[in-house]
This record gives structure tokens, sequence and C-alpha cells, in this order.
């Protein structure tokens, strides 16, 4: 059965007959053209496809499309255009946290929701925020750097 989905992407508000059973990632990638959010495992392991729903970090690949009815959806493209989330990516990659690029989506976006909830990270907070998403080229240590620093740029 399909039904209409209204939502907000990025700052634009979309509206698509969706499938029941499409996911919030299926409905991205193959919907809005919005290639940025990966699927790595399929299965919320990995953290590829991780967007910000409503302010709170989901997996896209388990999250049903027809769940984000009226939500504000912030995907990598959207931290793009930001001009304060943008500090992450450029911390990134100055400290060499980003390689293949692969997961870099869902780190990023997972990075910035943890500094939107926790302003002030401890590095074993900024590990756990990052527990949930997969690197197999850098370690994360870069990663972690590049986090305490945009924390401490944005505190002032």
């Amino acid at each position: 059965m399909s039904r209409l989905l209204r939502c907000t992407v990025n700052g634009t508000l979309c509206e698509r007959i969706v499938e029941d059973d499409t996911t919030l990632l299926q409905f991205l990638r193959e919907e809005l053209g919005l290639t940025g959010t990966k699927e790595g495992c399929g299965e919320g392991d990995c953290g590829a496809c991780t967007v910000l729903v409503n302010g709170e970090s989901v997996n896209s690949c388990l999250y049903l499309a027809l769940l984000a009815e009226g939500t504000d959806i912030l995907t990598i493209e959207g931290l793009q255009g930001d001009k304060e989330a943008c500090d992450i990516q450029e911390a990134f990659i100055r400290h060499g946290a980003i390689q293949c690029g692969f997961c870099s989506p869902g780190m990023l976006m997972s990075a910035e929701y943890l500094l939107r909830s926790h302003p002030n990270p401890t590095e074993m907070e900024i590990r756990r925020g990052l527990s949930g998403n997969l690197c197999r080229c850098t370690g994360y240590q870069q990663m972690v750097d590049a986090i305490l620093e945009v924390a401490e740029k944005r505190r002032g």
C-alpha cells in the first residue's frame, strides 16, 4: 500500500507517494536523489546511513519513510549547506579523518548530533557518540581530535 509522505528535508518541503515498506534511506536516495547518505550494512550496525530526524540521530536503513511524516530531516547534503555545521567537515579534513569517504557522511552526521546534544563533550563521550559508526580506514583518533577542536571553537 502507498501513502503520501510530507516532510522537510534539508529545509525544503517534500511531498511524495511512498510504499509502506520504503525505508527513509531508500526515500532519500531514490526519490529525492540525495545519495550522500550511504547504505553500508542495511542492518543498522555500521552507521553509514545516519541522518537527523527532528534533531535525533537515526539509522535511515531501519527507519520507515512514512514514520517521517511531518518531520524535519537533515542529511549530509543539508549539513554541507549549513555554515556552522560545515566546520566539522573542515576539521575532519584537517585532521585526516576522511580516507575512502564511505563512512564519512554517517560519521559527520553522528558528530553533528553529538555536538548539538553535548556542546562540551569529553573524549569518552565522543567515542561513545561515534560507537554506532564503523570506519575501516582511518581509525578513530583523528575523528575524536576533529570533534574536540570543533567543540572548542563552537564554544567560542
